[in-house]
């Protein structure tokens, strides 16, 4: 079972304070300074857990519940916010914009240790992840849960039709190789390929459209020309 964590505006310390804690767990932890770095993290590799304080610098938190809201809008992963801001009205907002939970920073680490674990132990079951190894297939933030035919970038569920999800299974179950339209086209429908170029490139299109956040720059589904497609 992954344990992916990152830690986002750090100002109270907790990758230091929760550290030899996290790592007894086997919590594996990043930490990002920007909201930019946060975002690629999110992207580049699969996180289980977003560890947040809307104490932004020199801000008021109600920017920091916005930044959270933007979070929310764009990802499914559990948000726990450990803030030294004790108003009630901050803790309200931050839960109505999208935290799972909000940690009092002075609080006792071996409760927020507690938090951490709960909330990534239901998020791994509300993505399929304990016991299914073996139907899971996933690059970098891009994940297909083959046992509940349920696609998700960056923890974003992303709706294909039946035949967009067999093909990005096809490519994603084997990463790095280079599938021939025809090969597509075969698994797929199961009937021999005649002129089938249009058709796989229509629903190449729709997946990239899907998947991608740029589907002019595709970071998953990939044409090697003169060949075919791959994922990765």
């Amino acid at each position: 079972m992954e344990k992916n964590i990152v830690i986002y505006n750090d100002n109270t310390g907790v990758s230091e304070k929760m550290g030899p804690l996290f790592a007894g767990e086997d919590i594996r932890v990043k930490v990002a300074s920007s909201l930019e770095e946060l975002l690629k993290i999110l992207k580049d590799g699969f996180v289980r857990l977003i560890i947040i304080d809307v104490e932004l610098n020199g801000k008021d938190w109600r920017e920091g519940v916005d930044v959270l809201a933007g979070i929310r809008r764009e990802s499914r992963i559990p948000m726990i916010v450990v803030s030294a801001q004790s108003a009630e009205e901050a803790k309200i907002m931050a839960l109505e914009a999208g935290a799972d939970d909000y940690v009092a920073a002075g609080c006792n680490p071996l409760e927020l240790l507690a938090r951490v674990k709960g909330q990534i132990r239901r998020y791994n079951q509300l993505v399929g992840q304990d016991g299914d190894w073996e139907h899971i297939y996933r690059v970098g933030g891009l994940e297909v849960n083959d046992r509940y035919r349920r696609v998700t970038v960056d923890g974003r569920e992303v709706r294909l039709t039946p035949i967009e999800y067999n093909i990005l299974k096809l490519l994603v179950k084997e990463s790095g190789r280079v599938f021939s339209i025809n090969q597509i086209y075969e698994s797929t429908w199961h009937m021999q390929a005649i002129g089938a170029d249009n058709t796989i490139a229509v629903h190449i299109r729709h997946i990239r459209e899907k998947i991608e956040s740029n589907p002019k720059e595709p970071r998953y589904l990939k044409v090697v020309w003169g060949t075919g497609y791959k994922v990765g």
